[in-house]
């Protein structure tokens, strides 16, 4: 056998935490991205992963509660106590102060969301902590606190109310509720703008500017207008100071990596591929395919449509296909298809899976807490904050 020897190294460089981190060693708690996972993950060809996740969930008892998003894949599902959208399990968590450990098969996001909404004995498991959000890495704490500066600045910070969208870190929630905004989901996120709206005379949309204008001109008469996008990656976010005084919504760029990739040419495909069909998608896609769409609105609100619609009916759904290929298993009564032809998961989301769901609930059986999500109590208090501003919408 031959050996090819080792290349010298070309420059002397030491690596900083930021390559180390993309390459997933090291770790950054204060970020979405990956980190590391330590501990050995039982093979993805283990045939024994059910069997092995059943025993440990029976070991564990009562002691676990597994929370499982609407975007997770179907092998772990299976074993979630309660499936829903990111604000109601982390609401359900909340209700069961005798489980010991949450188990969130979601995104680091929503594990911070239950972290802070569960009680200090409660103890919250992300499987894989490399599960982020693109959206929610797209606005840090310190890129917003600069955009503030921003309109410090311009002369409009004080007329400015921060509204952020569940999807967010809960750095960017506890920023929210510092100065005196509140979180909304994609299904109350009017009610939230009309309460900014009425306490100011400009919102901050954070972090996905596709349901912030969505939202603004569709459901509350605005125009398009009336936005303007503040992009952290330019200076002044390219916004001239004069656009921000003249603004009513200063929106974020940022954007699912999912919805954000439906298009106009996907609605108009689908419609000629399928005569008749009903097109749905989500708020969080494009303002130019939600205008074209026949209906929009949340996770929540497609799974009841497709719930009450009538046999034979067609529907091409904007939304993450784990979700779509369930509704249409469920309903084999209509013909239900993604909107878009190209396939494309969450590819954050689907890191969750069997291995790792087996690791931890085997993990907490044996009395090693891994993977364990934990805001800072400051954090904490700023971002209850702002969340319990959106309990309390009317």
């Amino acid at each position: 056998m031959t050996t090819t020897p080792a290349a010298e190294p070309l420059l002397d460089v030491q690596p900083t935490p930021l390559a180390l981190l993309l390459l997933g060693r090291e770790a950054d708690p204060a970020s979405e991205r990956g980190v590391e996972c330590p501990g050995d993950l039982p093979a993805a060809s283990d045939p024994d992963l059910v069997e092995r996740a059943r025993a440990a969930k029976a070991r564990l008892g009562d002691r676990v509660f597994i929370l499982g998003h609407h975007y997770q894949r179907d092998e772990v599902i299976e074993f979630a106590d309660v499936t829903g959208d990111s604000f109601k399990l982390a609401r359900d968590a909340a209700a069961r102060p005798e489980a010991e450990y949450i188990v969130f098969c979601g995104v680091h996001f929503m594990a911070e969301s239950a972290d802070i909404l569960t009680s200090e004995r409660q103890q919250v498991v992300l499987p894989d902590l490399a599960a982020g959000c693109s959206m929610a890495d797209m606005a840090t704490a310190e890129q917003v606190a600069e955009c503030w500066d921003v309109l410090t600045d311009a002369g409009v910070a004080d007329a400015t109310v921060p509204v952020s969208y569940m999807n967010s870190s809960a750095d960017i929630k506890a920023f929210t509720g510092r100065h005196g905004g509140t979180i909304c989901t994609s299904s109350n996120a009017k009610r939230a703008l009309e309460w900014a709206f009425s306490r100011g005379e400009k919102v901050l949309f954070l972090p996905d500017q596709h349901l912030g204008r969505n939202t603004a001109v569709r459901e509350m008469g605005l125009t398009l207008d009336d936005c303007v996008v503040y992009n952290p990656h330019k200076p002044g976010g390219g916004v001239a100071p004069e656009q921000l005084r003249a603004a009513k919504m200063i929106l974020w760029r940022g954007h699912c990596s999912v919805h954000g990739r439906f298009s106009l040419d996907s609605v108009n495909e689908v419609r000629e591929r399928v005569p008749g069909v009903t097109v749905l998608v989500h708020p969080e896609c494009r303002h130019e395919v939600v205008a074209a769409a026949d209906m929009v609105g949340s996770t929540e609100y497609i799974i009841k449509a497709l719930d009450a619609a009538p046999a034979g009916s067609k529907w091409a759904i904007g939304t993450e296909l784990n979700l779509v290929r369930r509704l249409a298993k469920a309903h084999p009564d209509k013909e239900i298809v993604f909107l878009d032809r190209t396939v494309c998961f969450c590819s954050t989301m689907n890191r969750i899976d069997l291995p790792h769901l087996v690791w931890a609930l085997e993990s907490l059986a044996d009395g090693r807490v891994v993977n364990r999500i934990q805001v800072d109590p400051e954090t904490e208090r700023f971002a209850k904050a702002a969340l319990d501003r959106m309990l309390a919408l009317p």
